[in-house]
């Protein structure tokens, strides 16, 4: 039987444009938890922690009846945007970024935190707005925790089982990421064709760790 490398093509697919939304709002989102004075920040911290402690079938779940087309949200959305986020690829996308979203935006929140204040402080009496200090000052000070965030969220969406196999199902070429394929094999009893997904994804992430610690390794140098 020939190797199926669709599983690993959808798997790495939906790792990079998970990882690429999350940076797009995980920037802003920490940004403002960092920094705000909202009298009940903690509930919206509370909630993007959610994924860390909430089993990923009870998200997948929730996910699934939410966006399902018998549903408000879901015959909304495709009566109106003709999306489908039910058992398709842009509902695991977006499955995928509510469930590593504290992989993003945790490391970088720990990263504005360990900026010190004198230099927003002088930046704002320059008379420099927010943008600014975000883009001039304080991304740039934090790139280890921005590539820390996007190496968590990376590796973490490639090892989703739970909340892929609730949104998605099990559909070839569309949702059957190499997590759920692995999962098939091993309950077909190819143990083989199990190892060679499991093995492939073991050398990528290790792989992307080797990267990680060898471009930090080289940052600090720099220092």
């Amino acid at each position: 039987m020939e190797f199926d490398w669709t599983p690993l093509i959808l798997t790495l697919k939906l790792a990079s444009v998970t990882t690429f939304i999350l940076l797009l709002i995980g920037i802003p989102l920490a940004y403002w938890l960092a920094y705000s004075k909202f009298r009940f920040k903690f509930i919206i911290e509370a909630l993007v922690s959610m994924p860390l402690v909430l089993p990923p079938s009870v998200l997948g779940f929730y996910l699934l009846i939410s966006f399902s087309p018998q549903n408000f949200i879901g015959k909304f959305l495709n009566k109106y945007l003709g999306l489908q986020l039910v058992f398709s690829f842009e509902g695991l996308v977006l499955a995928s970024v509510i469930f590593s979203l504290p992989f993003m935006v945790h490391p970088i929140i720990s990263g504005f935190n360990s900026i010190p204040k004198n230099l927003t402080e002088a930046a704002q009496t320059l008379g420099k707005s927010q943008f600014t200090i975000l883009k001039k000052i304080l991304i740039p000070n934090i790139k280890p925790s921005l590539l820390s965030g996007i190496v968590l969220s990376f590796a973490h969406t490639i090892g989703e089982f739970g909340v892929v196999l609730m949104i998605g199902g099990n559909i070839s070429g569309q949702t059957r990421v190499a997590s759920i394929a692995i999962y098939d094999e091993v309950e077909a009893l190819n143990y083989n064709t199990a190892n060679m997904y499991a093995l492939i994804l073991f050398v990528i992430s290790f792989s992307i760790l080797i990267i990680v610690s060898y471009f930090n390794k080289k940052q600090l140098r720099t220092f």
